[in-house]
């Protein structure tokens, strides 16, 4: 399912690299440019889970004690429990720490899960998301439902509704997107081409001028050369929070190409139709 992300994504935008976002949880790394998170967001954690097509991985916001707040695409057909985790630095080089679950087809228990270390929760998706087919209604926003509380970390404010609607001119406004996504440079060996790589698998964050503003969408320019810029999202940000003010207005959704340096796109979250479903969980 998420594997063919990708393809679908470019009939249906005209070419993405990140409309999904979702990689296996074995290759995995970090964003494109940016820096190394270290403590900065600590409520932005990582989360695995098995559907039908395997295990992968996304990132994800603490919006309450024990709700987070992820992209659709990181939710819908998840298989059992949504491992979670808010280490900011999960593998500089291989092995990756991430258990595998004992019944892949099952998904992972939340017995297992606390046994590797791990929290556990549950996965919800929009009951409108489209499943990347109507960019009108793309409703690409998710949460996981914890099985215990967190209570150690603050949980991060979501921006009033309308936030994104007062900003008039995205190119002179810098957002920011945290995530556990896949950096992108020249391998060690070989051709020299930016490659998504699979380590480190660290949080970092990114700035991003503005690029358009939807009723459903944001769309920042994610190229690392950028002057105003520091980067863009990549394989795995899927779900990761982006921030403007301080304070979330969106998830991570899609990019426009495989290397992951060029136009970025958001879910909206400070729209009606997201508040909406997610006062339903409290929030």
């Amino acid at each position: 399912m998420r594997t063919r992300l990708l393809t679908l994504i470019v009939a249906v935008v005209a070419a993405v690299a990140g409309l999904g976002l979702v990689v296996p949880s074995s290759p995995a790394s970090a964003s494109t440019g940016g820096t190394a998170d270290g403590n900065a967001h600590p409520n932005v954690g990582m989360i695995v889970f098995y559907d039908a097509d395997g295990r992968f991985r996304c990132s994800a916001t603490l919006v309450s004690p024990t709700v987070l707040l992820t992209a659709a695409h990181c939710t819908t057909g998840t298989l059992g429990k949504t491992l979670v985790t808010f280490d900011s630095v999960i593998a500089e080089a291989p092995p990756s720490p991430l258990p595998a679950a004992a019944d892949p087809s099952a998904g992972y228990t939340a017995d297992e899960l606390a046994a590797a270390g791990y929290l556990s929760g549950t996965a919800y998706t929009h009951p409108n998301y489209s499943n990347f087919t109507d960019i009108n209604n793309w409703n690409d926003v998710g949460v996981i439902v914890l099985d215990h509380p967190v209570t150690d970390i603050a949980p991060a404010p979501l921006a009033p509704v309308g936030t994104s609607d007062a900003v008039k001119q995205p190119r002179s406004v810098l957002f920011t997107a945290v995530g556990y996504g896949t950096e992108v440079r020249k391998p060690d060996s070989g051709p020299q081409k930016p490659t998504p790589m699979s380590y480190p698998l660290i949080r970092r964050y990114v700035e991003m001028p503005g690029q358009k503003i939807t009723p459903q969408i944001i769309q920042t320019n994610g190229n690392d050369k950028d002057p105003f810029g520091t980067g863009g999202t990549c394989f795995g940000d899927s779900g990761g929070s982006l921030w403007l003010n301080g304070a979330i207005v969106g998830v991570t959704s899609y990019g426009r190409t495989a290397n992951c340096r060029y136009i970025d796109g958001y879910q909206r979250v400070d729209i009606p139709v997201v508040r909406n479903w997610l006062a339903t969980f409290g929030l």
